[in-house]
């Protein structure tokens, strides 16, 4: 289940809320009107879970506003982010297909509102919606690429490509649609999300910004060239 606290504060979502779930456009009336009645949001403190490994599957769950995180342990006991989870992000597709627990941990980094569709509710609109198909469907296409791309990153020895990579696949438009150009982050976060220190994020994004791939504004981060972001080339190392 979801974390006892959390889900004690689960209530049903606003006007606006609503409207900033992206699979909603593609439902009729009738299937929009049975999603809302089921779909539940949550106001998720810093460190609350969304889920745990080996819990069962309760939710679909989506972020409506703030950061989480996606992330297991190694065997040696160390954590292994698969992915930050920003603003219009939906996750945990595959896991509610296939009715398993849960083979990885969602917590929020900072206060966050989470919504989540009842399982139940996910499958009955696979079962009646070809447009909520659809969006499933180019989800896990598009997921697929995105872990592909975190095993890349996790292997990368350089950390402005490794800080490079982590950002591109936080201003991914199909999976995180909420982001738009401009990503609200803390150095701190995204330290946490690349797996290295405060300090050498600082240095790496420094180092982007002098090349025009981002600029630093208050609060986050601003993308202004992702497809360099994307590729290693013409990423050059920060002078220690």
């Amino acid at each position: 289940m979801v974390d006892t606290s959390l889900h004690e504060r689960r209530r049903p979502p606003t006007t606006d809320e609503i409207a900033g779930i992206p699979w909603m456009s593609v439902l009729n009336e009738h299937e929009r009107a049975m999603a809302i009645s089921k779909v539940q949001v949550g106001n998720a403190l810093p460190g609350d879970y969304l889920c745990r490994i080996g819990r069962p599957v309760t939710y679909w769950f989506g972020v409506i506003e703030g950061l989480l995180k996606m992330s297991s342990d190694n065997e040696q006991g160390q954590t292994v982010t698969f992915s930050g989870l920003p603003p219009g992000g939906w996750f945990g597709e595959g896991t509610v297909l296939k009715r398993e627990t849960y083979r990885y941990n969602i917590q929020a980094l900072r206060k966050s509102v989470v919504a989540g569709l009842p399982g139940d509710t996910f499958h009955w609109l696979l079962d009646h919606s070809i447009g909520f198909n659809r969006f499933v469907m180019n989800q896990l296409n598009e997921r697929l690429g995105q872990f592909i791309a975190a095993r890349e990153i996790d292997r990368m020895n350089n950390p402005d490509v490794r800080v490079a990579r982590s950002l591109a696949a936080l201003f991914n438009p199909v999976l995180f649609p909420g982001v738009g150009d401009v990503l609200r982050i803390t150095q701190q976060e995204l330290a946490y999300l690349v797996g290295l220190s405060r300090q050498r994020v600082n240095v790496a994004l420094a180092s982007l910004e002098a090349q025009k791939m981002i600029r630093v504004e208050y609060g986050g981060l601003r993308i202004l060239d992702l497809q360099a972001l994307r590729s290693s080339v013409g990423v050059r190392p920060a002078t220690p």
